[in-house]
């Protein structure tokens, strides 16, 4: 399934993407047991899943696209963790040494935007706003210390994210990554959670970024560093994982502060589409 977050009229609601950017059935209108939105939902585990499938095989409350605007499909997570130096090309390209354990940072729900909203450029606190494509997993059970061998049990899917950065202040002031990575808007997410019966190999999905209709990051997740299952295992030993936790999984090469001979920066009025595929794509001004 293609779970998401909408909004029509003044109502927001959960619903189930037909296709990619396709008609949505209204799984909230059809069945008032299921939450209104998708950390509830997460939350609601099995029963909220099997009733989502009894709706849309029904057939009915199905919403045209063209009536309705998405949402990040999770906008409250207790939880946005995100994976440094994660893909293989993006650390040779750095000229740095491939990690021995992931490193975690972390941004806020305050950074999440849907997956159509505009980025906005924090004043003049940065001349440096950078660009970075990333598969996100979403947690769909609470777990502690989970062996690897189990790891996947506790993903309800995957998402994409945007993990917009500004350099500068990733590098003065003894690395202040969180203040460079949690900033308004810096987390666009989208447009769908798509769950792990419609993504054949998670780690086996081209992953790009485009940046007013160039293409400027183009891999595959198969350069990941470390995969879903030992990112899991890793962070839970140390957090307790939750329903509606998402972790962005890191970035592959072609980020803007990589451009030789001279770094390239995004500007107000930059589009920046991020994009994985079977899951989707995001589509933010710079504003």
């Amino acid at each position: 399934m293609r779970l998401v977050q909408f909004e029509e009229g003044d109502r927001v609601r959960v619903g189930v993407e037909l296709n990619n950017g396709g008609d949505v059935v209204d799984i909230s209108a059809a069945d008032k047991r299921i939450p209104t939105d998708m950390r509830s939902f997460l939350e609601g585990g099995e029963s909220a899943i099997e009733a989502a499938k009894k709706v849309v095989s029904a057939g009915s409350h199905i919403v045209r696209k063209e009536n309705l605007k998405l949402q990040a499909p999770i906008t409250n997570p207790e939880k946005v963790l995100c994976v440094g130096m994660n893909y293989k090309d993006h650390c040779l390209e750095q000229n740095v040494p491939i990690p021995k354990e992931p490193v975690f940072f972390n941004k806020f729900a305050s950074s999440i935007v849907g997956p159509t909203d505009d980025i906005v450029y924090p004043g003049e606190l940065t001349s440096e706003l950078d660009w970075e494509v990333e598969l996100t997993i979403v947690i769909g059970k609470t777990g502690k210390n989970i062996k690897e061998s189990e790891a996947m049990q506790y993903v309800f899917g995957y998402t994409v994210a945007h993990d917009v950065s500004a350099r500068d202040w990733m590098k003065k002031n003894l690395n202040q990554v969180m203040l460079g990575k949690c900033m308004d808007t810096f987390c666009p997410l989208g447009p769908a959670i798509v769950t792990l019966d419609e993504i054949l190999d998670p780690h086996k999905l081209d992953i790009r970024c485009r940046v007013n209709g160039k293409t400027v990051q183009d891999s595959n997740t198969d350069q990941l560093i470390f995969k879903t299952e030992a990112l899991i295992t890793f962070i839970s030993r140390f957090i307790t994982l939750k329903p509606g936790d998402i972790i962005l999984t890191g970035t592959p090469h072609g980020s803007g502060v990589s451009h030789q001979p001279t770094p390239v920066f995004l500007k107000r009025g930059d589009v920046v589409e991020v994009e994985v595929d079977r899951i989707g794509r995001c589509t933010n001004r710079v504003v």
